[in-house]
């Protein structure tokens, strides 16, 4: 189950976040404790469609998030893409601008995040429903 995250969100306010985050740590996504984020080469309906329980059902929830600018920037802290450590001793001035261009975007537009939450449910084939 899942429903993205920020950086992939299509809005003007995270492509501004985004380009933040990457004038500090280069063009690449970070991933991980090292390294950058490659996308996985299969999906995980494929990954399930071939195991045991191949019988999968996708359910799909509509969310809208209105962030603040804290809750953001406190959001980003727990991301593999913007973790503090990746920014050593420039975090704090990072966290700052991040702040007065989430706090400019809030007064304009909002920090709206209309996501939609995938569960995938998986059973065994003729398995009581």
């Amino acid at each position: 189950m899942g429903d993205g995250s920020l950086w992939t969100y299509q809005a003007q306010w995270t492509a501004d976040l985004q380009r933040l985050i990457q004038s500090y740590l280069g063009p690449e996504r970070r991933a991980g404790t090292a390294g950058a984020y490659t996308e996985p080469g299969r999906r995980y309906e494929d990954d399930l469609a071939e195991s045991a329980f191949s019988d999968v059902t996708e359910h799909r929830f509509p969310v809208r998030r209105t962030w603040t600018p804290a809750a953001v920037v406190g959001y980003l802290r727990s991301t593999s893409f913007a973790r503090p450590a990746l920014f050593g001793d420039q975090h704090a001035r990072f966290e700052r601008e991040a702040h007065l261009l989430l706090e400019e975007h809030a007064r304009s537009e909002g920090l709206i995040e209309d996501a939609v939450f995938t569960v995938l449910l998986a059973r065994r084939p003729g398995g009581d429903r």
